[in-house]
């Protein structure tokens, strides 16, 4: 076992999901929150710029540029693409990283409660996980795309030999929402404590099995050839993240009433649902397999 020596937790990398922001100021204001006696705790504020202008980002998403390739690619020199090779200066380089464990903060308009996203298998995220919902039984488990080597992945959790998301919702675009700030400190520091007990090798007996969700892909609002949108999210779907779909069960309502059913053949879990950030790409919501993380 390798103990984690430097921790880094990460605010603002879309500018306009503000509970990260904020929780990364009372860590700077009041560092004993965050410092745990066997590791090294530092703040990142990833997107000022796109703060400061109230926006998610200004040229492109900073949580799309950190595959090895476009970090090592001297002509992506856009706003986020330069700040994305600062950042992996900060806490990389990437495949060979001075930071341990990268703790990325976000915030859905989705109603997604906690959610502990890990894109990235192993036995020290399944431990995790086993901690995280132990101690935190509202959470929701997340793995997304951990099929994949860490240079292929674009988000900035992967920048450190482990990385984690804690995404929390549901709260609007450039709001504060107290809950919502709470859940996220909350998960955080069961994070932080996590890694403690995890170095000094004092971990207490964890689940043997930890429900959690398996990302599968992405489903686009109904459009017609022109790219317009014909329909929006059912309303028995909205604001039902992680609740069951059946195949043939309604996901989508045409402008002109017309209900489109799941043509899916098994059942799955919905999340992101109607996420505003995404609208851009008329993504309408992730589905998801039921798992169980088992420990070794």
């Amino acid at each position: 076992m390798t103990k984690i020596a430097k921790v880094a937790i990460v605010g603002g990398t879309h500018g306009n999901e503000f509970s990260g922001i904020y929780a990364i100021r009372q860590y700077q204001a009041n560092p004993a929150l965050i410092k745990r006696a066997s590791f090294e705790t530092s703040t990142v504020f990833a997107n000022p710029e796109a703060f400061k202008a109230n926006k998610r980002y200004i040229h492109s998403d900073l949580n799309r540029q950190f595959k090895t390739v476009d970090l090592a690619n001297p002509d992506l020199t856009n706003y986020e693409q330069s700040r994305a090779k600062v950042i992996n200066e900060i806490l990389g380089p990437k495949g060979n990283a001075k930071t341990d464990l990268v703790i990325d903060l976000h915030n859905t308009t989705s109603n997604m409660g906690a959610c502990l996203i890990m894109t990235q298998a192993g036995p020290f995220y399944n431990q995790l996980a086993a901690y995280v919902k132990m101690k935190m039984p509202e959470a929701i488990i997340s793995r997304d795309e951990d099929h994949l080597a860490a240079e292929d992945h674009a988000l900035m959790c992967t920048l450190g030999r482990y990385g984690v998301i804690v995404e929390v919702g549901p709260q609007s675009q450039s709001v504060l929402r107290q809950d919502v700030l709470e859940q996220m400190h909350e998960m955080t520091a069961h994070i932080l404590d996590f890694v403690e007990l995890y170095n000094t090798q004092s971990l207490p007996a964890l689940p043997k099995r930890t429900e959690a969700y398996l990302y599968l892909h992405s489903i686009k609002l109904p459009m017609n050839e022109k790219g317009e949108r014909l329909g929006m999210v059912h309303k028995n779907v909205q604001d039902k993240d992680y609740h069951p779909i059946h195949p043939g069960d309604p996901i989508f309502t045409l402008f002109d009433g017309t209900e489109v059913p799941y043509d899916g053949d098994k059942v799955v879990y919905p999340t992101f649902i109607n996420e505003a950030a995404y609208y851009d790409n008329n993504l309408a919501m992730s589905l998801n397999d039921k798992i169980w993380i088992e420990l070794e």
